[in-house]
């Protein structure tokens, strides 16, 4: 049977119990995430995180249909690594990996993972998620903080010997991908009120995706 565990930060809710009792307890719909035998439950997200998510998505989802990379996916589907199944706010799994895509998970690391952070995730996003998204070999990991007041975009990259490295920004502002060739985003567009249009964007990231249905933003 399942036990509650005491040191959980505030909003979450952890019980300790195998992964096959974690898939018979989460079902389909649980914000709930499995780690080294404790199930880890959090608070449902705010409006601004998912816009975020929305936009992200939107962004991200057809710059890799225009330039058939893979498969762009977001919670709640599970990313079963070594030790834990994860649930990514947003995950991309690069055309050749698409093989680790099972009818119900992803079995194995994503080539991106994104995060984006909320009152209850900020060690699990920038400490934990980290050192494990590293471990298990993810190339690519973006954490992004929509909180008022913090406004913070960080990216990270495999480095020697399998850990993070941060990666700065170039000259003009921008981060570009290698999980997404020739992709590049402008953290500021991440904190505008409203956030912009993604089909405006494409247009200038790859020339040519003018007319790319959605939008992704929050309403006027």
């Amino acid at each position: 049977m399942a036990q509650r565990t005491t040191d959980a930060p505030v909003g979450e809710r952890r019980l300790a119990m195998t992964y096959e009792q974690f898939l018979a307890w989460a079902g389909d719909s649980a914000q709930a995430e499995w780690v080294v035998g404790e199930a880890i439950a959090f608070m449902p997200p705010t409006i601004r995180h998912g816009y975020l998510i929305r936009f992200l998505v939107t962004l991200l989802g057809n710059y890799v249909d225009l330039s058939d990379l893979g498969a762009l996916l977001t919670a709640p589907i599970a990313m079963r690594l070594a030790r834990s199944a994860r649930e990514p706010d947003i995950l991309f799994v690069a055309r050749e990996n698409l093989y680790r895509l099972t009818f119900q998970r992803l079995v194995g690391p994503a080539d991106l993972v994104i995060e984006v952070v909320s009152d209850d995730s900020v060690t699990r996003d920038r400490v934990e998620k980290r050192a494990e998204y590293a471990a298990a070999g993810i190339p690519e990991y973006w954490v992004f903080d929509p909180r008022p007041g913090q406004h913070r975009a960080d990216f990270f990259r495999l480095g020697v010997g399998g850990v993070y490295a941060a990666v700065p920004l170039g000259a003009d502002g921008r981060y570009r991908s290698l999980a997404l060739p020739g992709f590049w985003l402008d953290p500021a567009w991440l904190w505008q009120e409203p956030l912009p249009k993604p089909p405006t964007l494409l247009t200038d990231i790859a020339p040519g995706a003018a007319g790319v249905a959605g939008t992704g933003a929050a309403p006027d």
